[in-house]
């Protein structure tokens, strides 16, 4: 199992739209790609020097060839719709985290 991690910094200005578009557009648009079982949003705690108030999405898939599907036929699309509603308001990376172990009580 894997989980696509993108961290997201955005600006205050558009912070209260953007959390809106993200819970009722975006994420429910990479899930229904297919290529992922489920999301997790956070909020990251650390104060940016930069400003900004910065999330972590994470969206888990079962394997690097779903992953690479992803890459192949949504991730350009989906990024521009960003992009288009948030013009030069957020910066994001992007990681690949690999699930050793998870332990549920």
């Amino acid at each position: 199992m894997l989980i696509y991690n993108v961290t997201i910094n955005i600006d205050e200005s558009v912070h209260d739209e953007w959390l809106i578009w993200m819970r009722d557009k975006h994420i429910p648009d990479m899930l229904n790609t297919g290529r992922f079982s489920h999301a997790k949003m956070v909020k990251v705690l650390v104060e940016e020097e930069m400003g900004g108030i910065t999330y972590s999405v994470q969206y888990t898939t079962p394997d690097r060839k779903t992953l690479e599907c992803y890459y192949e036929f949504d991730a350009e699309r989906l990024r521009e719709e960003a992009q288009k509603k948030f013009p030069n308001k957020f910066v994001a990376f992007r990681t690949e985290l690999e699930v050793i172990h998870q332990q549920i009580p």
